[in-house]
């Protein structure tokens, strides 16, 4: 049973085949060296384009599917009949099958907000939903493992679930922006009479939208993340994010801010990272901080929240990405 879960693992989500038919074109057909970095930088840019666009779009549709079931006035009516940490974790969880950027889940938190949600639920799902979401797990555990892939997502909504409560202890409700209050989100599930077409429809026009929308940051992440594993020598990145540098968390956290991608974007960079001896926790930290920090939606949310609500949130999350990343730095021997 174990050989055959590590073959189902190996073929379904690392996607062995389709390594060896990439190695195969390349070196039987086109007659490149294998050896040569130019082929190696090929080897990877083919193989995890067409790997992430495969595991993304089945993802995806599965994902929506589900998630037409759960509407703006649904999951806010689900999040209003509970109190306390079990609504925080429910809107964290919620968070992780609503595959959108942190731009995208912008909109959303505004509809929270203005049907009456506490701020701590609208933080705890606003920082989930651009950080754990289903696709992004099989994604890496494609990439690296599950142990990884299964520590990610706790970390990660352990991350959601404090920020939110720790936002809504602080009593910030005066720095959100006063139109947030008066902006109604709809239900658009019919009161639960979709047709299982409907939600079909819906779900593979999730997947054209969100492919749409990634597909530039995913060439992009790939094309940097092919330049990092053949081009840049091993020794430039250890001496900048090497395991022994303490300051390398530091680093990939800042770095991430001035960026904007999807998580599906970063993900190459980070396998490519680790592949140069980076600290797992370290590619990791980078990944979370263009999703979750990245300067473009922070540009967003600072239209509805002021600017000392706006720190807060910057502050809890970034001290939280640093700690996760030293967590996944100092355990990573007991995850790979």
């Amino acid at each position: 049973m174990g050989d055959l879960l590590v073959w189902l693992n190996d073929q379904l989500l690392r996607m062995q085949w389709l390594s060896d038919l990439v190695t195969w074109a390349l070196q039987d057909v086109l007659g490149f060296d294998m050896s040569d970095r130019l082929a190696g930088a090929l080897h990877f840019f083919i193989y995890d384009i067409i790997k992430i666009f495969i595991l993304l779009s089945v993802l995806i549709f599965s994902i929506s599917y589900v998630q037409s079931y759960f509407p703006p006035e649904r999951t806010r009516r689900i999040l209003g009949r509970r109190q306390g940490w079990a609504t925080n974790i429910l809107a964290a969880l919620l968070g992780t099958i609503t595959p959108f950027c942190s731009c995208s889940s912008i909109p959303l938190f505004i509809g929270f907000t203005s049907a009456g949600l506490p701020l701590a639920v609208t933080f705890s799902f606003l920082i989930s939903s651009p950080l754990v979401d289903l696709a992004s797990v099989i994604l890496l555990a494609s990439i690296f493992n599950w142990s990884i892939a299964l520590t990610y997502v706790l970390v990660g909504l352990v991350l959601a679930v404090l920020g939110g409560t720790l936002i809504g202890r602080l009593k910030l409700e005066s720095q959100v922006e006063s139109f947030v209050f008066q902006s109604p989100v709809g239900d658009h599930d019919n009161n639960g009479q979709t047709s299982r077409r409907e939600r079909c429809a819906y779900a593979r026009a999730q997947v054209s939208e969100i492919v749409h929308r990634v597909w530039l940051y995913v060439v992009l992440g790939v094309g940097i993340g092919a330049a990092i594993h053949n081009w840049i020598p091993q020794a430039f990145i250890s001496a900048a994010l090497g395991q022994d540098r303490w300051w390398s968390v530091f680093v990939a956290t800042v770095s991430g801010i001035p960026m904007y991608a999807d998580i599906f974007g970063t993900l190459p960079i980070a396998e490519a990272l680790v592949l140069k001896d980076v600290g797992v926790g370290t590619a990791l930290a980078f990944m979370m901080s263009v999703t979750a920090l990245s300067l473009p939606s922070m540009i967003m949310l600072k239209r509805v929240v002021k600017l000392p609500l706006l720190c807060v949130f910057i502050g809890i999350v970034a001290s939280g990405i640093v700690a996760i990343g030293y967590l996944f730095n100092y355990a990573a021997p007991l995850l790979i």
